[in-house]
């Protein structure tokens, strides 16, 4: 036989093949609900996907986009082996105002300035200048290395801040400078510019507590959340719609350590938490029967103060 016959003979059961290849992946890509993409591109059909078919998780996952099924059986697989493996549920933190405050140097009024000089002695205070035009001096609040060492123990911990990515990434060199605490596990408002939600948290609702100073920004969650009083070490001179008293910073003085908000507040999840395990968990119990919204509720009658 020829070349010439040899490739006539072969040539329509090639041709058959590479037909019966595109209609198979057209038909999965067409049946495949594409529910992890990376990259605009179905981890298990391969197809290309549009970005606004999903939601994206880049903060966990760069280029990460999951659909909405995959989100909810990720939350509930999620919180089901945090809780049944690990005894944690999970913990929603905010930054500044709840574990920190932070002020342009140049804002200092007179009567702080002296922090400055004291930056270089004290654990609590540093500078931060990297890439950004205006040095800031950060003030950690009291407690704040007791509370995420204890809530460490109970809970998986986020932070979730209306700051940009880098501020957080170098707010986190200071408090969190090993990954222990966060890991990846920074919101910023580069993923949420405008409202915080629990959409972006991969964990059931019944299992998030959520702790900052501004219910404003969780329009949706009032219910996970515990706030918190707002931590102002710093003078505010933007503010001109209140008497001026004087800064912690001014007065030389600080928010108690021991029995101050952060202390409170550990000690209202660490009753939310106890309340959420009291009589095991078992791997076959229903994970709604446990909720740590009812427990909040509770744990706010009578009103608590923090």
């Amino acid at each position: 036989m020829s070349v010439m016959q040899q490739n006539l003979s072969v040539e329509p059961k090639s041709k058959k093949r590479k037909i019966d290849s595109e209609i198979n992946n057209s038909s999965s890509s067409t049946n495949c609900d594409h529910f992890f993409v990376r990259y605009g591109i179905c981890c298990n059909c391969r197809s290309n996907v549009e970005r606004h078919r999903g939601r994206s998780f880049d903060y966990l996952v760069d280029g990460l986009q999951l659909s909405d099924i995959a989100v909810t059986v990720t939350k509930r697989v999620t919180t089901q082996i945090t809780c049944f493996n690990d005894k944690k549920l999970h913990l929603v933190l905010d930054l500044d105002h709840t574990l920190l405050h932070t002020v342009m140097i140049s804002n200092l009024t007179k009567e702080e300035t002296y922090l400055i000089e004291e930056e270089d002695s004290r654990e609590d205070l540093r500078r931060l200048n990297g890439g950004y035009s205006s040095e800031f001096l950060i003030k950690l609040r009291p407690f704040v290395h007791e509370f995420l060492k204890e809530a460490n123990k109970m809970f998986s911990m986020y932070v979730y801040t209306m700051g940009d990515r880098d501020y957080a990434m170098n707010v986190l060199n200071l408090i969190d400078p090993e990954k222990v605490y966060f890991g990846d596990r920074v919101i910023t408002r580069n993923e949420s510019p405008y409202i915080k939600t629990l959409d972006l948290v991969l964990a059931d609702e019944c299992g998030v507590v959520i702790v900052d100073d501004t219910p404003h920004v969780w329009p949706d969650h009032k219910r996970n959340l515990l706030e918190i009083t707002k931590y102002n070490y710093f003078s505010d001179k933007t503010r001109h719609d209140v008497k001026y008293t004087k800064s912690y910073a001014e007065e030389k003085r600080d928010e108690s350590r021991n029995d101050g908000s952060l202390a409170n507040v550990l000690k209202v999840i660490k009753q939310v938490y106890e309340g959420f395990f009291s009589g095991g968990v078992e791997k076959d119990l229903d994970i709604d029967s446990k909720d740590v919204r009812l427990l909040l509720h509770d744990a706010r009658r009578p009103k608590f103060y923090c």
